[in-house]
């Protein structure tokens, strides 16, 4: 959008010449009005955007509803209590975190290429380029990480475990990777201040594949190998046994929200509305791209769960709910690295290689006895990178120059002729990813696991950690007993109040 001035001296030239008193004294009332006016439009601007942008960050929250209500229909009743409890903690204990030292390590600035160095605490808060919607935007980021990881290694942890991964995921692996490819100043970013880009293109991770989806995958990889699978989910015969959680219904509650929040997740990643892309064209600007982003988002979600649908009905002969779900959330967190810079046919194919991503994972994972009741790390950490490697095949070189104005000319995909220094900077992404995190998380579980801090006892775990952790069973009211197999019995109340202890059913 042009700059709007007013002079004084060439509008009193209009209204009756330089030298004249009275146009002068009319042109410069004049340009004083129109310089309040102008400040009035400005305020406007930042007003519309923050407000897009709080309400973006508010969709994102919204996710840990759709994380907790996926996570409890995905363990076992036994279990609901306690994983709905984490979910809650993930929140809180990484909001505290993101504010004391999550966000400085992410965005202080100036800072080097590895890690920032201010505004811990938000100490000189807000600043030109920072204002508090922005923080609260990323800490929302933040703890979707967290949440990832806490799927991973649900029903069998400790909660000590839980309070101790997420204090320092969200505090501090999380927000050097995210300072690494969002900061202005981080070594790999698209934006760098000093515009000396990795391979000449920096990465393009627009809201997070490797960002927020690998971070959280692999560390639940990490956690979940080094504890081992649940009681009963390999048998010593090598027979695999499916244990499923408690309730479909909540599976698709947490989906459909998920999916709801996604819309600020991913479009939102733009963080302001009111930009116009051009002169010539005043219907087409930011707006137009946040809608394309919308639409991109929702093929490959929609594609990646029809996939899955009929994938999976080939392969075992059924439909599978939680399966769609899974795929969906697979084809979701795929297109979020590239929303933003491919065109929506591309999106179809971004979530329909996911589906397959996903289901090829989960056979490794079968094979190779890794147990993860959400799927997270193969859901999160493998359609993640897939999402990273998508982008730098079929980023456009019209919406790059967009989104991305800061330098013309740069890279775009592959698969668009756009040369392979982005497809170079986004395999870099995947490997430092995959080893930062492998790094810092890896050893942090280890040494959990060492300090017999890690995994409750195989009694609390055959019991439910409900009934030995947290004084209870999720849906009886403390009423329910242990039964066989690790599962919970529920007395039948007759219409008189009498419990029936022989009309038991197992949960």
């Amino acid at each position: 959008m042009a700059a709007l001035n007013c002079s004084t001296p060439e509008l009193s030239k209009l209204l009756g010449g330089a030298t004249n008193a009275t146009a002068v004294a009319a042109a410069d009332f004049i340009c004083g009005r129109f310089e309040t006016v102008s400040k009035k439009f400005e305020d406007t601007t930042f007003a519309v955007d923050t407000t897009y942008l709080l309400f973006s960050a508010y969709l994102v929250f919204a996710m840990q509803l759709g994380f907790a209500m996926l996570c409890a229909g995905s363990v076992r009743a036994k279990n609901t209590m306690n994983i709905m409890l984490t979910n809650v903690l993930d929140a809180a204990t990484g909001g505290l975190f993101y504010y004391l030292f999550g966000f400085a390590f992410a965005f202080g600035a100036p800072s080097n290429g590895f890690i920032g160095r201010h505004f811990f605490g938000l100490k000189a808060f807000p600043t030109q380029n920072y204002d508090y919607s922005y923080f609260l935007y990323q800490w929302a980021f933040a703890i979707a990480a967290a949440g990832i990881t806490s799927g991973s290694i649900a029903e069998r942890t400790q909660f000590v475990a839980y309070l101790i991964y997420s204090s320092f995921l969200t505090g501090f692996v999380y927000p050097v990777v995210s300072h690494w490819f969002w900061s202005p100043y981080g070594w790999a970013s698209r934006g760098r201040i000093d515009n000396n880009l990795l391979f000449d293109s920096g990465v393009i991770d627009f809201a997070g594949s490797g960002v927020v989806h690998m971070v959280g995958g692999i560390a639940g990889l990490w956690g979940a190998l080094i504890e081992g699978p649940r009681i009963g989910r390999f048998a010593n015969s090598g027979r695999t046994t499916d244990l499923r959680g408690h309730s479909s219904s909540l599976v698709v509650l947490g989906t459909f929200l998920l999916w709801f929040g996604w819309y600020g997740f991913n479009p939102g990643s733009f963080f302001k509305i009111l930009q116009a892309y051009g002169d010539n064209q005043s219907y087409y600007g930011q707006w137009s791209a946040i809608g394309r982003t919308a639409v991109t988002t929702t093929l490959a979600g929609c594609t990646a769960a029809l996939t899955t649908l009929f994938g999976k009905r080939l392969l075992v002969g059924h439909w599978n709910v939680t399966d769609v779900c899974n795929g969906l959330l697979g084809g979701f967190a795929a297109i979020t690295g590239g929303c933003s810079v491919v065109e929506p046919w591309a999106a179809i194919i971004c979530g329909f290689v996911a589906a397959w991503v996903l289901i090829g994972c989960n056979k490794i994972a079968e094979k190779l006895k890794f147990d993860d009741p959400l799927e997270a790390a193969q859901l999160h950490g493998g359609c993640g990178a897939w999402g990273v490697i998508f982008t730098s095949l079929f980023a456009t070189e019209a919406y790059v120059n967009e989104v991305y104005p800061e330098k013309a000319g740069r890279p775009y995909g592959l698969f668009m002729g756009g040369g392979g220094k982005l497809l170079a900077a986004h395999v870099i992404q995947v490997v430092v990813i995959t080893g930062w995190v492998s790094v810092t998380m890896g050893v942090l579980f280890y040494v959990l696991h060492r300090f017999g801090l890690l995994r409750v006892s195989p009694e609390d775990e055959m019991a439910g950690m409900d009934l030995t952790r947290h004084g209870g069973f999720a849906y009886n009211d403390g009423d329910g007993l242990p039964a066989p197999g690790g599962g919970v019995m529920m007395r039948m109340v007759e219409p008189n109040g009498r419990g029936n202890q022989n009309s038991q059913s197992d949960v």
